[in-house]
């Protein structure tokens, strides 16, 4: 899992920087550029639900194997993608492994490990993620430099047969209590629906507003049909009960807040080292190592998080990450700015782990491929409105990476977190009374 995360993450923020170079090698240009990175993500983030529950019924080993194959081939096709539209149909499939190795490789720690040491294990994956992550961007530009872009997918290729021998070794997982049949109608149903907001999400900004506003309309038809079928599903795709599930909702749609600022804090820190701070590309890498570490970090410690204290632990981040983002706008040097973001960091990677983390505990163990599913669908959406938001720090007219552009973003994230910090805890507190009322009535 840690192998797995490792190469889905580095895929996802590592070719960023490649791009330029790919369009020399592949001799292509324009905005079909752009599909190398949106392949990939829209292809997780419109599987990932589906793959879930199929880990669920089918066995969540058998499908994280099957991930890991999936996004090791693609990549070896990647690696040696002669054209454009090969390399971006090689991605789609990659994004059908990721989409596969995520939510079931959670349910299977979640399934294989004693309560006692789940935490602590999805947050040391979830760790070794946030090492990708942060420092993605500066790994696949080194590797480009130094080498080519095409290292970027060899180097997934022998971590993916590693990630197979350690999951082979595995006790095989799965939902004993359901039978073994899917879901088709809510499962296409539910795909279609993802695969048209994530379009809109990443292609919409772009688009005559006519035609924005009807794909917003046909991804609420879409949803409201899902819906509906899954109320009256003898064993439905996704339990709308689990919507009802007031802890892991709260999780969860706080996690999404949180993804959204660390989406953002991972794009504009980088630019701002390079713009307002004026180091290079080289230097700006290194110094955000910092931040990396400090994400990194933050995995293993939100794994050693008391699921009592999970809720309190998120509205916390959540108001700190949006104070880091505020205090970066004002930093007055670069020490102080590097010392602030090695904070944010962390605040932000602790929230991060936190909602895989603890959504994992308030919920059936024998649903948690569904569970995942769901909640990584939702925080990648999240992530794909925040790369939306994320355009104000590239405004052409005041300068890639420069001052001005780069505190709107930040201050439009900050108020995001703390508005979403103060509804969680608003929620906490009338959580609270209700129970206290409640045993009160219980005593009397």
């Amino acid at each position: 899992m840690c192998v797995g995360v490792f190469c889905i993450q580095l895929d996802a923020f590592g070719l960023n920087l490649a791009l330029p170079q790919i369009g020399r090698d592949l001799h292509a240009g324009g905005d079909g550029l752009q599909w190398v990175i949106s392949a990939y993500l829209l292809s997780t983030g419109t599987l990932m639900l589906g793959a879930g529950r199929l880990g669920d019924l089918f066995g969540r080993r058998r499908l994280l194997i099957a991930g890991l194959v999936l996004f090791g081939a693609s990549s070896l096709v990647c690696a040696l993608a002669p054209t454009l539209p090969v390399l971006v149909s090689a991605r789609v499939v990659q994004g059908a492994g990721a989409a596969m190795i995520m939510p079931v490789g959670l349910s299977l720690l979640t399934n294989v490990y004693p309560a006692d040491l789940r935490g602590r294990a999805i947050g040391l994956a979830l760790g070794i993620g946030g090492i990708a992550t942060a420092s993605g961007p500066f790994v696949g530009g080194a590797l480009t430099e130094l080498v080519s872009w095409r290292a970027v997918f060899w180097l997934n290729i022998p971590l993916a047969v590693l990630g197979v021998l350690c999951a082979s070794r595995t006790a095989e997982s799965f939902d004993g209590g359901a039978p073994r049949s899917v879901d088709w109608r809510g499962l296409v149903g539910a795909t279609a629906a993802l695969a048209v907001l994530c379009v809109v999400i990443d292609r919409g900004p772009g688009w005559p507003w006519p035609a924005a506003l009807a794909g917003a309309a046909v991804v609420v038809v879409l949803l409201i049909l899902f819906v509906r079928r899954e109320r009256v599903a003898a064993n439905p795709l996704v339990e709308l009960s689990l919507f009802r599930n007031g802890p892991y909702m709260a999780l969860t749609l706080a996690g999404a807040a949180a993804n959204t600022a660390t989406v953002m804090f991972l794009f504009v820190v980088p630019l701002t080292l390079q713009g307002q701070w004026d180091l290079s590309v080289a230097l700006a890498g290194t110094a955000f190592l910092l931040p990396a570490v400090a994400m990194a970090i933050a995995g293993p410690l939100a794994g050693r998080v008391p699921q009592r204290a999970a809720v309190r632990m998120m509205a916390g981040c959540l108001g700190g990450g949006a104070l880091v983002l505020v205090c970066l706008t004002q930093a007055p040097s670069l020490t102080a700015y590097l010392a602030v973001a090695t904070v944010g960091g962390a605040v932000l990677g602790v929230a991060n782990s936190l909602t895989l983390i603890a959504t994992q505990a308030v919920i059936r163990p024998e649903r948690a491929g569904e569970a995942s599913g769901v909640t990584k669908t939702i925080i990648t959406v999240a992530a794909g409105l925040g790369v939306g938001l994320a355009g104000a720090v590239t405004d052409q007219e005041r300068g890639v990476g420069s001052e001005a552009a780069t505190a709107t973003a930040l201050l439009l994230t900050a108020f995001g977190a703390l508005a979403a910090s103060a509804v969680l805890a608003v929620w906490m507190r009338r959580r609270e009374s209700a129970a206290r009322a409640a045993s009160q009535r219980s005593e009397g």
